[in-house]
């Protein structure tokens, strides 16, 4: 990993009308050609992303959008995709014409963003063919550049510094659940789905939050860990383990050290740990011919042990013994339709924004459908989803007792929960 991954870095997505100004003006934050730039409307389709670094505030990612009042069945589509964008947007760039005059479609994107509270510039572009209307710039608060001239691009990015989130991501993965000079042992499966000559994301980023809390990191895979175990002088402070395989680990890890997974790591980092454990309790409730939603949040190579597509869909026709069935998204993919569902399955969410994923849980919140995730699932049906949620408790987000007190009424294994006290 040579690079920050886009998950990590502030999403700047720049909206407005077509022929506004858009493509221009990210290529002049980049100061490289990176969007394509024609006087012909509708030029941008899909997206557009290009990392960089704005000092001081680092990698970001700034996303051109296709224009929000395109044209057609085609472009209503790309339409669509640019609404996409907003779910992984920190700051919003709105790109008006010189004109500053607002149309409908403008004023519908503003209260977007201030029902999304959402951090966004005014951005008068084309300043070189009209000149400045004060009086209007101070009314919508805007900026005025010319992305040919360059003017008023240093003035953007000082106000896209001052108005960005100071922090992000603001749950850590554990720099708030270890001490420093603590021992974490790390559990990485080498199976199909690894990628080759190296971890994979979530293992990276915990390793290196480790690295920075100045603890020890001690990694192995799971047919090696018993042994591990048994070579250390002291026993390790914290076991995290890939969630696929706690069956195993679960048996070789000592009750009196602690145990959790990256996924539920990833649940409290981009999700919501308590939504996820109150969602989890829909799978004693699950009936012959239900359908459950494989909510993935991003492209990969799909392998024989994919744990979404595969293992996950097995263990729970296993754990309730009915006939269910499962659709799969992928990437930016989310149903406006997630109605028929009785449950939504999260993934991790290591390769999206934090905000991609909380955009998921609040419209499963809204249309009353339980959402949970992979680490918290499979921790739950095979009943240690008290023992693996308790490292946590020392951490910024506080798990809801009363949610965890039903473990052991309808938790998993059918109501055979571990005894581990809480």
């Amino acid at each position: 990993m040579y690079n920050t991954p886009a998950s990590n870095r502030l999403h700047i997505g720049i909206f407005g009308r077509r022929n506004s100004g858009k493509s221009s003006l990210i290529n002049a934050l980049t100061g490289q050609k990176i969007a394509i730039v024609s006087k012909i409307a509708g030029t941008t389709t899909d997206p557009v992303y290009k990392a960089m670094e704005i000092l001081p505030i680092g990698p970001c990612v700034l996303i051109d959008t296709a224009g929000i009042d395109d044209e057609g069945a085609l472009g209503n589509e790309r339409i669509r995709k640019t609404y996409q964008v907003l779910r992984k947007t920190d700051i919003a760039l709105l790109v008006v014409e010189p004109d500053g005059i607002l149309s409908e479609l403008e004023h519908s994107l503003i209260k977007i963003f201030n029902d999304k509270k959402q951090k966004f510039l005014i951005v008068r572009n084309k300043s070189d063919l009209h000149r400045d209307n004060v009086a209007m710039l101070k009314k919508l608060d805007c900026v005025s550049v010319s992305s040919l001239t360059k003017q008023g691009i240093d003035e953007l990015k000082q106000k896209i510094i001052n108005i960005a989130p100071p922090n992000w991501t603001p749950v850590p993965l554990v720099r708030d659940i270890i001490s420093k000079k603590n021992t974490v042992v790390l559990v990485c499966p080498v199976d199909s789905a690894m990628p080759q000559g190296r971890l994979i994301l979530p293992e990276v980023q915990v390793l290196r939050e480790i690295l920075d809390a100045n603890s020890c990191a001690l990694v192995t895979k799971e047919t090696e860990l018993k042994s591990l175990l048994h070579s250390l002088k002291v026993k390790p402070d914290l076991v995290i383990t890939d969630s696929q395989v706690f069956e195993l680990v679960k048996d070789i890890v000592p009750e009196n050290i602690a145990l959790t997974s990256f996924s539920i790591i990833f649940a409290r980092h981009k999700g919501d740990i308590n939504t996820y454990i109150e969602g989890v309790y829909a799978v004693e409730d699950l009936k012959d011919g239900d359908k459950i939603l494989i909510a993935e949040a991003c492209t990969h190579h799909i392998q024989p042990e994919d744990i979404g597509r595969v293992k996950i869909p097995a263990w729970l026709r296993n754990y309730t013994g009915k006939d269910l069935k499962f659709d799969i998204t992928a990437g930016g993919e989310f149903p406006d339709d997630i109605a028929r569902y009785k449950l939504i399955i999260a993934c991790g969410g290591c390769m999206v924004k934090r905000n991609e994923i909380q955009f998921r849980i609040e419209e499963a919140k809204n249309k009353n459908i339980p959402i949970t995730n992979y680490g918290i699932i499979i921790a739950y049906i095979s009943g240690i989803l008290n023992r693996v949620t308790a490292p946590l408790e020392k951490g910024v987000v506080k798990i809801n007792k009363r949610l965890m007190e039903k473990i052991s009424i309808k938790g998993g294994k059918h109501g055979r929960q571990d005894s581990h006290s809480r």
